[in-house]
């Protein structure tokens, strides 16, 4: 007879701090991989397309951006096929859910945001693949609450994904450390984030004959000057607004969040590895 053992609450979550809740095969690797090479093609196209080119200055935002949802579907399906579990997808809903009510709360008044801390530290603790996950949820069910349905929302759902993701890859720390050490990277994915959703619609939102503006034919380092004036006179505010909220949230929310979520992770045992011992036999016998 026989019957399972699972690892103890003190396995991989309290040596390493993470649970991988989602797992990536080397097949969703290699999707993700070719969805970030799209995604900076979509996210840098001013520089590689030049407006008017499929006939509309609006046409290929629009068309990165149908590209960018069917990039997203084929990524989560991928790593939804190689493994997440019920606990996961449970976990993965809640936070969701936190996510889409509290960004309201902010709502981008002066570039504050609060829906990043949350994805910074899940997807610490979580893992890459449920951070990526979590990204993308997350501001669709924002949008759908608050009506921020439009072409802009493949670009925030694909930045936050990105956003998400990276904290998984952060290296090891603990302790003040290691909240310091989210801190710092929520207060650059914030001027990132700024950074690349202003290039989604740069070169259609300024007068052609301002010094900033995007100027068809330029060389790439010129038009690049050009777009970080852009992003310093227009982004700035907002984008230093999002990366001190960021700071502040994780600096303060951080250790207990941080807690709390690894708790749930030693609880849920998302990926506990299952192992079958015999009974010994005279047992057996003596039971029979």
């Amino acid at each position: 007879m026989t019957g399972p053992v699972t690892a103890g609450a003190s396995g991989p979550v309290a040596r390493t701090g993470r649970a991988s809740a989602i797992r990536i095969g080397p097949r969703a690797g290699v999707v993700i991989a070719m969805a970030a090479f799209l995604g900076l093609v979509a996210f840098f196209w001013p520089f590689l397309v030049a407006p008017g080119k499929f006939g509309s200055h609006y046409a290929p935002p629009l068309i990165f951006g149908v590209l960018l949802v069917i990039v997203l579907c084929v990524v989560i399906s991928e790593i939804a096929e190689g493994g997440i579990n019920p606990k996961a997808l449970a976990m993965l809903g809640v936070l969701s859910a936190v996510n889409a009510a509290i960004r309201p709360l902010g709502a981008g008044t002066a570039g504050i945001e609060t829906v990043f801390f949350i994805l910074v530290l899940a997807g610490r603790v979580y893992g890459p693949g449920f951070g990526f996950t979590l990204g993308c949820t997350s501001l669709f069910a924002s949008a759908l609450i608050t009506g921020g349905v439009g072409p802009w929302m493949p670009y925030q759902m694909f930045g936050c994904a990105f956003v998400g993701m990276l904290a998984g890859f952060l290296p090891r720390a603990t302790g003040r450390r290691e909240v310091l050490m989210l801190a710092v990277y929520g207060s650059l994915s914030g001027y990132l984030f700024g950074f690349l959703l202003n290039l989604s619609f740069w070169p259609f939102s300024l007068d052609p004959n301002s010094s900033i503006a995007y100027l068809p034919g330029l060389p790439f380092t010129e038009q690049f000057q050009r777009y970080l004036a852009f992003d310093l006179a227009t982004s700035l505010g907002w984008d230093t607004g999002r990366a001190v909220t960021n700071f502040v949230c994780v600096t303060l929310a951080g250790p207990a969040v941080l807690t709390v979520f690894r708790r749930a992770a030693r609880k849920a045992r998302f990926q506990a590895p299952v192992r079958f011992d015999r009974r010994d036999a005279g047992a057996d016998g003596a039971g029979g």
